[in-house]
């Protein structure tokens, strides 16, 4: 299943996208249902029986969208909906720098022996197709594809070999970063944290749709249409099931937090010469058997 978050008017609502046009709105479906993902994960039997029962009309409800017909509830047109990032506000977003072995091989670094951890702030969390927002004030702004996991049961202390019933599903993640502040830092919380520097999504693709633990996906970032990163997940050097039990030593992980993987070689700040983003750029994250996230890039008015 694709699960979504989407804008009903001014209240989100969760949904699933049945394919790349159709939606499914599940309150429609069943109005006592939880009407956040953090909340529904652990009742995800009704959602899989809405899923299934609903799914038989996917083939009318596509012909109708194409002819231009309206669509009646509980279905929509996902063209004409706002998708936000699957989650909003999580309890935490937790990343994993220097974790494919292409991205230490360009920085001649040695292979780490334990995950990188650093966090990004929720609020930095950005919708698909919607802007990352650049201040004028910052002029070595990057991209980095990534492969998140989105957690769907709490757990502490949890063993590798049962991480991956911890797993709601997967998304896409382009971790921006100001490497300006990174750098002058000396730690990444400032400088990955950046209003709107969090685009997530389009959807959570759940487990059974992937392969186990999301190995062997491929991973590619396009700007403006040039390929900028291209690795796969099998490249990972700690893989998921290792990463949700090690962060989970120290902290409780809860439904809906996000744990962004790490990101493959081919950054703009490793490049020579250096790239980085500026206004009238479109950055494009995909991951396979997920979809492409889509971001355009301008400048902020702090007045808009």
């Amino acid at each position: 299943m694709k699960l979504i978050t989407y804008l009903q008017g001014p209240i989100p609502r969760p949904g699933i996208a049945l394919s790349d046009r159709v939606g499914l709105d599940l309150l429609a479906c069943q109005p006592s249902l939880a009407s956040a993902w953090p909340n529904l994960f652990s009742t995800m039997d009704p959602v899989r029986a809405i899923f299934a029962e609903r799914s038989k009309e996917l083939e009318t409800m596509t012909l109708r969208v194409m002819a231009g017909d309206p669509l009646p509830l509980p279905f929509f047109d996902l063209n004409e909906a706002r998708l936000l990032a699957p989650v909003i506000l999580p309890s935490k977003i937790i990343a994993v720098g220097l974790n494919y072995r292409d991205h230490a091989e360009e920085q001649n670094k040695p292979l780490p022996e334990r995950p990188l951890l650093f966090s990004k702030a929720p609020s930095c969390l950005q919708a698909p197709d919607l802007p990352i927002e650049l201040p004028d004030d910052l002029k070595q702004v990057d991209a980095e594809a990534e492969l998140a996991v989105v957690i769907g049961k709490p757990g502490r202390a949890i063993p590798r070999e049962k991480a991956a019933e911890h797993i709601a599903g997967y998304t896409c993640m382009n971790d921006v970063s100001d490497r300006e502040a990174q750098y002058s830092d000396k730690q990444f919380f400032r400088g990955k944290s950046i209003d709107t520097g969090g685009p997530c999504g389009p959807w959570i693709v759940t487990p059974e749709d992937l392969p186990p633990l999301a190995h062997g996906l491929a991973v590619t970032c396009h700007w403006n249409g040039k390929l900028m990163q291209e690795s796969n997940t099998d490249q990972l050097i700690f893989p998921v099931d290792h990463l949700i039990s090690y962060i989970s030593r120290n902290m409780t992980l809860l439904p809906g937090d996000i744990i962004t993987t790490g990101t493959p070689g081919g950054v703009g700040v490793f490049r020579d010469p250096q790239v980085f983003l500026k206004p009238g750029d479109l950055v494009e994250v995909t991951v396979e058997g997920i979809g492409t996230l889509s971001n355009p890039v301008r400048r902020w008015n702090p007045g808009s």
